[in-house]
């Protein structure tokens, strides 16, 4: 049916790239030659178009109900087609409740990347969506062993029947049915894209347990972390993958979860109360027009946008305070034992049917 095949795929703490390797696997079984390609460690701008015939598959986590920038940009900046068809697929945030499994949501993640594909002459073979547990812990306390393996197997067998129908020149849109409610969370992805990624990149630090061993800003697979004053910093280009501090080996790295609440909380009360009574001496904003509030709400992202930066920079000098560095440490829900990382072992990976 395909002459090969040639997988991209971005991972964080490695469910995108376990989907890859089954469909992979699949692809081997019978025989034909495929090619994973992890797009944190190729050129990103510079690459060649797929051969004739040969099936192209694009493979990442769902961030804040959409791919991740980085995959993203790969994505429009991918070549034009030859002919080829291709299938799109996103892990997000499965659940399970007693016996039974809960899906995650996509949002624009599938539709945007078929949008981009179809203009560039791709025939689209399949889309799905594969519900692999969330590794967003700092939201949420990592999920239990028990519970990824029972997940994981779940998945392996619908990535596994996937791959038979597509690699069977079978049409394959699953996600389909999910359209209604990944249209009702666009504004969420959106806002995300513009503001939510980069409030979730200046949440993170290093407690006084980082040894400066570099394994985060050596795994980063977008090279966002650096050393400021001899801590790990987090630029504006982290995607929030979690896989510093998934990897990180003394749990060093935490989530700062009542310096972000006070800040925002600062930001909102603060600063924009002070902004909007500063303008009104000057400007009367006129109320009910459509244009006047696209506008309102880009001035509040840039201004939310521009403290969280100036803000975290404080925040890391002020690491250097004990008193304060332990008020911040205390009220990080990510310091907690109880707050488990979420890594799933190889040796689980290894051992599903």
């Amino acid at each position: 049916m395909y002459n090969a095949l040639i997988i991209y795929f971005f991972s964080g703490t490695g469910n995108a790239r376990n989907v890859t390797h089954w469909f992979a696997g699949a692809a081997r079984e019978r025989n034909l030659p495929t090619e994973m390609n992890d797009i944190a460690r190729i050129d990103r701008k510079h690459f060649n178009p797929p051969p004739a015939n040969v099936l192209v598959g694009f493979v990442s986590p769902t961030h804040g109900f959409n791919y991740p920038p980085a995959m993203m940009y790969f994505i429009f900046r991918f070549p034009r087609s030859r002919g080829n068809s291709v299938f799109i697929m996103n892990t997000r945030a499965g659940l399970k409740l007693s016996k039974g499994f809960v899906p995650g949501l996509s949002g624009i993640t599938l539709w945007l990347a078929t949008l981009v594909l179809l203009s560039k002459g791709y025939k689209i073979a399949g889309l799905r969506s594969i519900d692999l547990p969330s590794n967003w812990i700092s939201f949420h306390p990592g999920v239990n062993e028990r519970v990824v393996e029972s997940i994981y197997a779940r998945c392996k067998r619908i990535t596994l029947a996937f791959a038979g129908k597509i690699l069977d020149g079978k049409h394959v849109f699953t996600a389909f049915r999910d359209i209604i409610q990944d249209i009702l969370v666009m504004p969420v992805s959106i806002g995300y894209f513009f503001i939510g990624r980069f409030i979730l990149a200046k949440s993170f630090y290093a407690n006084d347990t980082c040894d400066n061993c570099e394994i985060c800003l050596k795994n980063c697979p977008v090279k966002a972390i650096i050393t400021v004053d001899h801590r790990p910093f987090w630029t504006y280009r982290c995607e929030s993958c979690m896989r510093c501090m998934n990897d990180c080996p003394k749990r060093s790295i935490e989530t700062a979860h009542g310096y972000t609440i006070g800040i925002l909380f600062f930001i909102n009360m603060g600063i924009m109360v002070w902004f909007w009574q500063w303008i009104s001496h000057f400007v009367q904003i006129p109320q009910g027009n459509g244009w006047i509030e696209l506008l309102l709400t880009a001035i509040r992202w840039s201004i939310t946008f521009a403290a969280v930066v100036l803000f975290y920079r404080l925040f890391h000098y002020l690491l250097r305070v004990p008193v304060i560095r332990q008020l911040l440490y205390y009220t990080s829900f990510t310091r907690y034992k109880f707050w488990r990382r979420y890594k799933p072992s190889r040796k689980m990976i290894e051992r599903l049917p």
